[in-house]
């Protein structure tokens, strides 16, 4: 087995103490740590300067990962992480049991998705566990596709930066979407996955209510 590489490996020592870190994902660098820690995330919330109301994303490895996550996986959640995951789309699923508040809503729903970004995916495998994602950034300033962007403030104050390629896309974020049964999706957040590709996938994507 090839040694883990050093700066990987201080993320994973950051993320088992519960210490948060920033780390690129497909769509931007993201601020986190352990997902199923409440004291991380009330941390992430802190450093970040965000309302503790607005739940924070979570990113998984893969769809073996999602009882982590999700209460029940429906057939609607499968499909659509059949068709797009890994990738940008963030899906809204009943939290999972012992899922800090702060990544609920108030209807005990979490946003999740199976990061196609390898060093985000090598994290949560290795962690065994999923990661808070939320754009690296103070609330209100800009997100970070490149580590000279990352405000300086918020990197002093993470256990680690992981600066391991490649580096994330930029653009968009993910695009936010809620089974409502059948072929219909609330979008709460449009972002890197168009509705014309929801469409082609065979789903009738709607307003959020």
């Amino acid at each position: 087995m090839r040694p883990l590489d050093p700066e990987l490996a201080r993320a994973l020592e950051a993320v088992a103490a519960g210490r948060c870190i920033v780390y690129p994902t497909e769509t931007l660098y993201a601020l986190g740590g352990d997902g199923t820690s409440r004291a991380v995330a009330e941390a992430v919330c802190a450093l970040k300067g965000r309302d503790p109301a607005k739940p924070l994303p979570l990113v998984i490895c893969a769809t073996g990962q999602l009882p982590l996550v999700a209460r029940t996986a429906s057939p609607e959640v499968l499909r659509l992480g059949g068709l797009f995951w890994p990738g940008p789309l963030s899906v809204l699923v009943r939290a999972a049991s012992g899922l800090p508040e702060a990544v609920q809503d108030a209807r005990g729903l979490t946003s999740v998705r199976v990061t196609s970004h390898p060093v985000a995916a090598a994290l949560c495998r290795l962690a065994e566990r999923p990661l808070i994602a939320t754009s690296a950034n103070l609330s209100g300033g800009p997100a970070a596709a490149r580590l000279e962007e990352l405000d300086p403030a918020l990197a002093a104050r993470v256990a680690c930066v992981v600066g391991l390629g490649p580096a994330p896309a930029g653009g968009a974020p993910s695009t936010v979407v809620e089974p409502l049964g059948g072929a219909a999706l609330a979008v709460h957040r449009l972002g890197a996955v168009s509705l014309d590709a929801l469409r082609r996938a065979g789903f009738d994507p709607r307003p959020a209510a």
